[in-house]
């Protein structure tokens, strides 16, 4: 087995929305090694109860320190955040562990009208550690919630179509996107009008395009991806787990991809947003287990 600095971070999604994890965490971490499981037989997790959300997250877990050793793990998923990290640090206290939550506090910093839109699942956003949140930062700005029932799972449908066989077809996210942001408020940087969005769902990302189409270029998106990848290089180094190497590793080498779905649709995502090869990607079977 590797030593602790060269075995891999592991990271894990309801789908391909972690992809956007990855993307800052590669960038902030570029010489350390990445395995991703994509659960896309069960996305979104956001429309499923915490019972369910918890097994899912335990069972992955426990996947990815048997079979590839991690050193640390990545939650890169709102909604298992919220449902199941407290259990996954209780039972695995030697392991580090990274979860995600919606970047309100960056959002706050951004904002000058200081009233924020804040698009999520419904799993997200009635999540106990989502009010915990939203309290935490009372006075500071007025949130504005709309659970976007869909846009995860549409985002996730668009990868199995095939670039080969034409554009794309984004229409149904793009309608979605259309509906929520309606349903928001006014956008603008007049007083009472939504100046910064927080996409509160990995898979968001993935629509940025689309929705500043809608929103105009002076409306700020908002993601965690970032902070997510200084936490982990942060936690690394306190556990004398960073990968002091220099050089950085060609991705093709330093990422595993995996998919409990359909591998050509983990393909494309990674071949469109992280301009990865196929040969990365992986379809396992990882059975569902009741809750622990």
């Amino acid at each position: 087995m590797p030593s602790a600095m060269q075995q891999p971070i592991g990271v894990f999604d309801s789908g391909i929305g972690g992809l956007s994890v990855l993307q800052a965490l590669r960038a902030e971490l570029p010489q350390e090694r990445f395995v991703y499981l994509a659960d896309s037989a069960y996305a979104p997790y956001g429309e499923r109860g915490d019972a369910f959300v918890k097994a899912r997250s335990h069972a992955i877990a426990d996947y990815l320190c048997q079979q590839h050793h991690i050193k640390a793990l990545v939650v890169a998923c709102n909604t298992a955040t919220a449902a199941a990290i407290d259990e996954l640090r209780a039972q695995r206290p030697q392991l580090p562990l990274v979860g995600i939550e919606p970047a309100l506090k960056p959002a706050v910093a951004h904002s000058k009208t200081k009233r924020i839109g804040v698009i999520g699942t419904r799993g997200t956003l009635g999540s106990a550690r989502f009010a915990k949140l939203l309290a935490s930062l009372q006075g500071q700005a007025a949130f504005v919630l709309q659970p976007c029932d869909g846009l995860a799972h549409a985002i996730e449908r668009s990868t199995l179509q095939s670039p080969a066989n034409g554009p794309i077809q984004t229409t149904e996210t793009q309608a979605l996107c259309a509906r929520y942001t309606q349903a928001l408020g006014p956008f603008g940087a007049q007083p009472g009008q939504i100046d910064t969005l927080v996409l509160g769902c990995t898979h968001y990302l993935f629509a940025q395009d689309d929705l500043q189409t809608l929103l105009g270029p002076d409306i700020r998106l908002v993601a965690a991806g970032e902070p997510v990848a200084r936490q982990t290089r942060h936690l690394l180094q306190a556990t004398g787990r960073l990968c002091h190497t220099s050089t950085p590793l060609a991705a093709d080498t330093a990422l595993q991809l995996y998919t409990t779905g359909t591998l050509a649709a983990l393909q494309t995502a990674a071949a469109r947003w992280l301009q990865l090869s196929a040969s990365t990607c992986h379809a396992i079977a990882l059975p569902h287990h009741e809750a622990h």
